[in-house]
C-alpha cells in the first residue's frame, strides 16, 4: 500500500482542519471580512489537496506532447474542443475515483477484487498491467528523448538515467508521502510556467482559439484517430485506480458530515489539478497550431521536429530549450506516477506486491526494447495513447457501477444525473474506440 495511508503528518493536519471547521465558521460570523474567511477555508483545505495534483501529472505526460503536437500542426486549432471535453470528462472521472476511495476505504482495484468473480478479476488485472506498460512506455521514451535533445545523451543512456532518477524520487516516500506530493507538485508547476512562457513568446491569436474550443468538428478520419489519442492521453485509466488509493485512507472521518466535508475538499482538489492539466494540454496544441500550422509546417508530427523547429520559427533561442525542459519534467514526473499506479493495480487486483525497484525494471523494459530497435518515437507515443484509451472503459464502467451503489457508498452515492452523465461519457469513449479499431483493421 502507498505510504500516504500511514503518513501521520497528512492525517494530523487533516484532522486539525476538520476539527476546527466548526469553530472557525462560528467565530467568523457576519463581521469577519470575506478575504479572511476565504483564507481560512483555503488553509483548512490544504491538507486535503494533493491526490488530484499527482493524478494530473499523468495528464501531461509525453504522450500528450505527441498527440497535441500532431493535432495542432496538422489541424491548427480545430481539435481544441476535444482537449476541453476530454478534460471535463477527466474531472468527472477523478472525482468519482476520489469519492469511491473515501466512501469505501478501498481503492477501485480492491473493490473489483471483492465483488467480481476471480477469472474476471484476473482478466481486469492483465489489461490493467498492459495499460501500465503502455503508460510507462510513453513516459520513458519522452524523458529519454528530452535527455537526448537537451544534453546529447543517447536514447539508451537517457532511458537508464530516467529509471535511476524516478526510482530515487520513489524512495523518498520513506520521508512521508507529503514530500512526494510536494516534489511532483513543483514539477507540474514548472511545466505550467514553461508553457506559459512559450505562449507569451508565440503570441497566438485569441479568436481562432475560442472558435476551436466551441466548434466541434472532425476534418477527416485521421482527426478521429487523433481525438482517440487525445482522449487516451487526457483520461488516463491507471490514475483512476491510483486516485482512489490516494483518497481511501488519507483521513479517518467520524461521521457523515465530516465525510461530505472531506469530499468537498477532494472536489476542489480535482478542479484545481485537472484545470491546470487541461490548460497545459491546450497550451501544447495552441503552440503547435500557431508556430507550425501557422507557418505552413503542417507535417510536423514528432517531438524531435518540434524541438528543432520552435526556435527558428519563433525567432527565440530559448523556445526550444524551454520545450525540452518541460518535456523532461513531464516525462520524469509521469513515470513516477505510473510506477505508483502499477503498485496499486497489482496489490488491489491480486493482493500481491513486488519491490519498487523490480516494478521499475519490468515497466521500463519495453521502452528499452523499442529504443534498441530504433522504432520512430512519435508513432510509438501516439499508438500508446490509443492503447490507453481502450483501457478506460475497464476502469470507468466498474467505477460507475460502484459509485451508484447506495449500499456500498452510503451517503456519498452518486446522484442519478451524475451517473447518467458518467454513462454518456463511457458510451462516447467506447464508441470512439470502436470506430478507431475498425478503421485501423480495415
Amino acid at each position: 500500500m502507498l505510504n500516504v495511508m500511514s503518513d501521520k503528518s497528512v492525517r494530523h493536519a487533516a484532522s486539525m482542519s476538520l476539527g476546527s471547521e466548526g469553530d472557525a465558521s462560528a467565530a467568523g460570523g457576519a463581521h469577519t471580512a470575506s478575504p479572511v474567511r476565504l483564507a481560512g477555508r483555503l488553509r483548512r483545505a490544504l491538507p486535503f489537496l494533493g491526490p488530484a495534483m499527482i493524478a494530473a501529472v499523468a495528464y501531461i505526460d509525453p504522450g500528450n506532447f505527441a498527440t497535441n503536437i500532431e493535432a495542432g500542426s496538422r489541424y491548427g486549432y480545430t481539435l481544441l474542443w476535444v482537449v476541453l471535453w476530454a478534460n471535463l470528462m477527466a474531472m468527472l472521472i477523478q472525482t468519482l475515483s476520489a469519492r469511491l476511495g473515501l466512501a469505501t476505504g478501498k481503492n477501485l482495484a480492491e473493490v473489483i477484487r471483492e465483488r467480481f468473480p476471480r477469472p474476471v478479476v484476473w482478466a481486469f488485472w492483465v489489461q490493467a498491467e498492459i495499460v501500465a506498460i503502455a503508460t510507462d512506455l510513453a513516459e520513458f521514451l519522452g524523458a529519454a528523448l528530452a535527455f537526448n535533445l537537451l544534453f546529447g545523451l543517447s536514447m539508451l543512456e537517457g532511458a537508464l538515467l530516467t529509471g535511476a532518477i524516478t526510482y530515487a524520487v520513489l524512495v523518498m516516500q520513506r520521508f512521508g508521502f507529503r514530500m512526494m506530493e510536494m516534489i511532483i507538485g513543483a514539477m507540474i508547476l514548472a511545466v505550467s510556467a514553461g508553457f506559459l512562457l512559450e505562449i507569451i513568446l508565440s503570441r497566438p491569436p485569441v479568436e481562432p482559439i475560442i472558435y476551436g474550443l466551441l466548434s466541434p468538428n472532425f476534418p477527416d478520419s485521421h482527426a478521429i484517430f487523433l481525438a482517440a489519442g487525445i482522449l487516451g492521453a487526457t483520461v488516463m485509466p491507471h490514475v483512476i485506480y491510483l486516485h482512489s488509493a490516494l483518497s481511501q485512507n488519507r483521513i479517518r472521518v467520524r461521521d457523515s458530515g465530516q465525510r461530505r466535508r472531506v469530499m468537498g475538499y477532494y472536489r476542489l482538489d480535482v478542479i484545481i489539478g485537472m484545470a491546470l492539466a487541461g490548460l497545459i494540454n491546450m497550451a501544447m496544441l495552441v503552440l503547435a497550431a500557431k508556430v507550425f500550422h501557422g507557418n505552413g509546417e503542417t507535417g510536423v508530427a514528432s517531438i524531435t521536429e518540434s524541438y528543432k523547429l520552435l526556435s527558428p520559427l519563433m525567432g527565440q533561442d530559448a523556445a526550444s530549450l524551454i520545450f525540452g525542459f518541460t518535456l523532461l519534467l513531464a516525462g520524469l514526473s509521469s513515470s513516477i506516477v505510473g510506477t505508483l499506479s502499477g503498485q496499486v493495480v497489482m496489490q488491489g487486483f491480486v493482493n500481491f506486491r513486488i519491490p519498487m525497484w523490480l516494478r521499475r525494471v519490468i515497466t521500463m523494459a519495453p521502452a528499452i526494447a523499442i529504443i534498441l530497435m530504433e522504432l520512430p518515437e512519435q508513432q510509438v507515443l501516439v499508438a500508446s495513447q490509443v492503447v490507453l484509451s481502450f483501457g478506460i472503459p475497464f476502469a470507468l464502467v466498474p467505477l460507475l457501477m460502484f459509485t451508484a451503489n447506495r449500499r456500498l457508498m452510503g451517503d456519498l452515492v452518486n446522484r442519478h444525473w451524475v451517473t447518467a452523465i458518467g454513462v454518456l461519457v463511457a458510451a462516447i469513449i467506447i464508441l470512439l474506440n470502436g470506430y478507431v479499431l475498425v478503421g485501423e483493421l480495415m
